[in-house]
């Protein structure tokens, strides 16, 4: 079980932390432009502060949001599922990313390879049935590794592929290439991963779709993430 967070032994305010924190994950900036916003607002603090801050409670609060949305997506058992990799360029060298959403382009694992191949595809599909469940339908491109991996695990017969049917999950590339851009690329496959889940998890708190609510529910869903968003170490 993830222990709670705990900012209570920091000199500096846990608002000041969570803040610098979410703006770093969430927009597409970079470390130096977080520590000019704070600056801004009258908060002096360094941009090594904030990497530091970044890199012990950043994981701490994605955990604890992906604790809260498993439970309510398991509860979704006949959702579609994506699957899908994009190619991230590590010191130099091709990796890849690959990842896995569900219907409502909610991002539900994300694992870094160095090959695109069966392992790497099996690695993923084990990650997220194991948290998620089974799957009852996922869809693909048609590169033989994910059939060869649905193979081996006997659901063969709920592998979808087709032309436009992969869109959602190649759109859900977009918000990580964005904030890829803004950090100038990643040096390490350690560091890549860890970004790309964090990410992931804070991504899917704020994208409330705002293109598919009236402007009402919009704001009101707004103002509940925010809300969770304050309470995050709060324990």
């Amino acid at each position: 079980m993830t222990r709670p967070v705990s900012l209570k032994y920091f000199k500096t305010s846990p608002e000041i932390i969570r803040l610098a924190v979410m703006l770093f994950v969430r927009f597409p900036l970079s470390l130096r432009n977080v520590e000019d916003l704070l600056h801004e607002r009258g908060i002096e603090v360094s941009h090594e502060t904030v990497r530091y801050w970044w890199n012990r409670f950043g994981p701490m609060f994605a955990a604890e949001i992906r604790r809260k949305r498993v439970q309510q997506l398991r509860a979704y058992s006949k959702s579609k599922w994506h699957v899908d990799e994009v190619f991230v360029k590590v010191d130099g060298r091709r990796h890849y990313l690959l990842r896995a959403v569900d219907h409502e382009r909610e991002v539900l694992e994300t694992v870094v390879t160095k090959r695109r191949n069966k392992p790497a595809a099996l690695k993923l599909l084990r990650k997220f049935m194991k948290r998620h469940g089974t799957v009852n339908e996922l869809v693909t491109d048609r590169f033989a590794s994910y059939r060869a991996v649905l193979r081996e695990l006997g659901v063969t017969e709920k592998q979808k592929t087709g032309r436009w049917l992969i869109n959602r999950v190649e759109n859900s590339h977009l918000p990580f290439r964005r904030r890829e851009r803004a950090m100038q690329r990643f040096r390490r496959m350690r560091s890549l991963q860890k970004f790309a889940a964090v990410h992931s998890s804070v991504y899917n708190h704020f994208n409330q779709e705002r293109s598919l609510a009236s402007r009402d529910t919009f704001k009101l869903t707004c103002t509940v993430a925010l809300a969770e968003r304050c309470k995050l170490g709060a324990a």
